[in-house]
């Protein structure tokens, strides 16, 4: 780990060469190879703490609110991981039961197409939602659809549990299983949505689509707004720490918004958690530039994503503390000790748990500990986005 005379701390990255065919990269420019050794983690300048944003709109929570089933999810106290991670107390928010589903992400894709459907024609007939997804979000867009009597499509990349695939179309969508990346059923379902009376909703963003992944990040502030009332109903202030798993930055991005669009109190850190099969992120921020990385194979099949959304890298490179990435093992660890603690967790939810120990754990946990400002009295909140019934890897 490096460090300045003004504190800043930086992942040391040591990138393997380039495999090279026929004189040419295998990578597309600015892509990281799947061989290349990346030490987790990667600090931020102090910087971050002090950035500030404007925040979600404030009509995303009622609009929640008058949905049937809505009820915040649990903020569950975990003492023993307080004790181990040597931190004041440690939250869980529990994501395993989110309208119905066992994952957060119907938050997001039920304000999307709120917002989508009140822009067309009450005349025009059912349209179309068309997606890519790991899992939860192509569910949540389907249950959404089926719901207000839309159609969906949902495509899926290998790597995606046959479980969790009949979970989507048991919702009524139509899916197609696409045996390639994250990355190529996100471009493959972008052409789809080309079609007549079809529309994209797609949870991450590039250049020129950005608005309905904007809406989508909308949806997800409701998750932080309980945090805040959960907290302050136990008498505590606001986290000191909120670790968050990451796949393209979405949630993260939200995360960073409300938190750092508060203009009072003390702002937390926030930390990324990834696979290490699949570091886009923590890529990203090493290089000071969204960049793609090949992916591997990962049971947190949900944070699987080779490339940060572009909406959301504003908000990681300037708003984030730290980045980890964890391997499967140790996210199965963290969700078999939330398991025992009464917190049902998929591996990405878990992550979360995995991330922090990565963080706090080892010999360089005490610089750790310092650069996130923790002490012994601190408050550190986990996103456990999905229960073990959203991802069927979690059981094996």
């Amino acid at each position: 780990m490096l460090s300045n005379g003004r504190g800043k701390r930086f992942l040391e990255v040591i990138l393997a060469r380039v495999p090279v065919r026929d004189g040419r990269a295998r990578c597309h420019p600015g892509e990281v190879p799947q061989n290349a050794s990346l030490r987790s983690p990667w600090f931020a300048p102090p910087a971050a703490r002090a950035w500030r944003c404007a925040p979600a709109p404030a009509e995303v929570r009622r609009f929640h609110a008058s949905l049937p089933g809505y009820a915040p999810t649990p903020l569950t106290e975990l003492p023993p991981p307080a004790a181990e991670l040597g931190i004041g107390r440690v939250f869980v928010k529990d994501e395993s039961r989110r309208l119905g589903l066992p994952a957060f992400k119907a938050l997001g894709a039920s304000w999307a197409v709120h917002r989508l459907l009140a822009e067309r024609d009450e005349d025009s007939g059912p349209v179309t939602l068309v997606t890519a997804t790991d899992g939860n979000h192509g569910r949540a867009l389907a249950r959404t659809a089926r719901l207000l009597g839309q159609r969906a499509r949902v495509l899926v990349p290998r790597g995606v549990h046959p479980l969790a695939v009949a979970a989507i179309a048991a919702e009524g969508a139509e899916v197609t299983e696409v045996p390639g990346s994250y990355d190529e059923a996100v471009r493959l379902a972008a052409e789809a949505a080309a079609a007549p009376d079809a529309v994209l909703v797609q949870d991450t963003a590039w250049p020129g689509y950005e608005r309905v992944p904007g809406w989508i990040v909308e949806g997800y502030s409701t998750l932080s707004a309980e945090i805040d009332e959960q907290l302050a109903a136990a008498g505590i202030d606001g986290p000191g720490l909120v670790a968050v798993p990451v796949g393209v930055g979405s949630l993260a991005q939200s995360v960073v918004t409300h938190y750092r669009s508060r203009r009072s109190g003390n702002p937390p850190a926030l930390v990324a958690v990834e696979p290490e099969a699949a570091p886009c992120v923590l890529a990203s921020l090493t290089r000071g530039a969204p960049v793609s990385v090949a992916t591997g194979e990962t049971t947190m099949a949900g944070l699987n994503c080779g490339t940060p959304s572009s909406l959301a890298w504003p908000f990681l490179r300037s708003g984030l503390d730290a980045a980890v990435a964890v391997r499967d093992a140790d996210s199965a660890r963290a969700a078999a000790d939330l398991a025992a603690l009464g917190v049902r967790s998929g591996p990405c939810g878990a992550a979360a748990l995995a991330g922090l120990r990565a963080l706090l754990g080892g010999e360089d946990g005490a610089e750790h500990r310092a650069a996130l400002g923790l002490g012994p009295d601190s408050v550190a909140v986990l996103l456990s986005t999905e229960g073990p019934d959203a991802n069927p890897y979690a059981e094996l």
